[in-house]
Formats: C-alpha cells, sequence, structure tokens
C-alpha cells in the first residue's frame, strides 16, 4: 500500500466485537467523497452495515470537500458495499443464522480504489471487555518491569 494512502479505522470495533472473519470489499461513491476520503475525512465509529439482496454500510460519515459545490452529497447516506452475489449470500445467512453482525473496520485505497474491510462480528459483553483490558494492563506491566531489570 503506498505511504500516502490515509487509512480510516474503527477502533472502536475492537473493543465492542470479537471479530471472526475479515472481507475486503469495494465501496461505491461518488467524486467529492473520494476527494474528502483522500483527505482522511472519514468517521468509522457508529457505521454499521445491512444486508438483503445488496449489503450498504449506515452511518458512516464522510465529510463533505471543502472545494466541492452542489455536487456534495449528504454526509452520512447509506452506501453500497461491491460484493459478489454468492458473498452475498453467505453473509446473509450467517447473520440471519447465528446472530453476527457486519461492522466497518477499515478504509483505504488500493490501486486508486477505495476498500472497506468489514468484519463479521459477535458482541463482547461487559465482563469480556474487563479481562480485556486486564490482560492488557498485565502485559504492560510484565513489559515495565523487564524494561527496568535490563
Amino acid at each position: 500500500m503506498p505511504q500516502n494512502t490515509p487509512v480510516i479505522k474503527n477502533r472502536k470495533a475492537y473493543h465492542e466485537f470479537y471479530v471472526l472473519e475479515n472481507i475486503e470489499c469495494g465501496i461505491e461513491l461518488r467524486g467529492t467523497e473520494v476527494k474528502s476520503l483522500r483527505q482522511g475525512r472519514a468517521n468509522l465509529k457508529d457505521a454499521w452495515c445491512s444486508v438483503d439482496s445488496e449489503v450498504y454500510v449506515k452511518g458512516m460519515h464522510i465529510s463533505p470537500y471543502e472545494q466541492g459545490n452542489r455536487f456534495n452529497t449528504d454526509p452520512i447516506r447509506p452506501r453500497r458495499l461491491l460484493l459478489h452475489k454468492r458473498e452475498i449470500r453467505r453473509l446473509s445467512l450467517e447473520v440471519k443464522r447465528q446472530g453476527l453482525t457486519l461492522i466497518p473496520l477499515k478504509l483505504y485505497f488500493v490501486k486508486g480504489k477505495a476498500k472497506l474491510e468489514i468484519g463479521l462480528c459477535k458482541g463482547k459483553k461487559l465482563h469480556d471487555k474487563r479481562a480485556v483490558a486486564a490482560e492488557k494492563e498485565s502485559k504492560r506491566a510484565v513489559e515495565r518491569a523487564v524494561k527496568l531489570d535490563g
């Protein structure tokens, strides 16, 4: 991936969900949205995906392009994701059968095309979040102790 391509990450998703599988897909955008994304002006924090006969990402905020005019679109409009039909069917079955959720994880550019990495996720309970936080804290404490001794 080239150095100048901004990567927009959804850090909250890794805190709130277990990511079971990652899927890379294209995203249908309008012209000024692409220019705004190249400046890194997007937010995936409250975004989620809905699956029917097509997959849409909802709640993703792409700030309006400053030099744009009347062609700027609604910042939080639903955007269609580009997946094969068999992938959509498989995702639809997994979401309905297992009660999983599709959450956008990363947004980046590959060869000039915007790509969205979505994750098939399962929600974490409060005690799971506490356990993960305690584990991270213990790792930090061990690293600090090793650093002081060495």
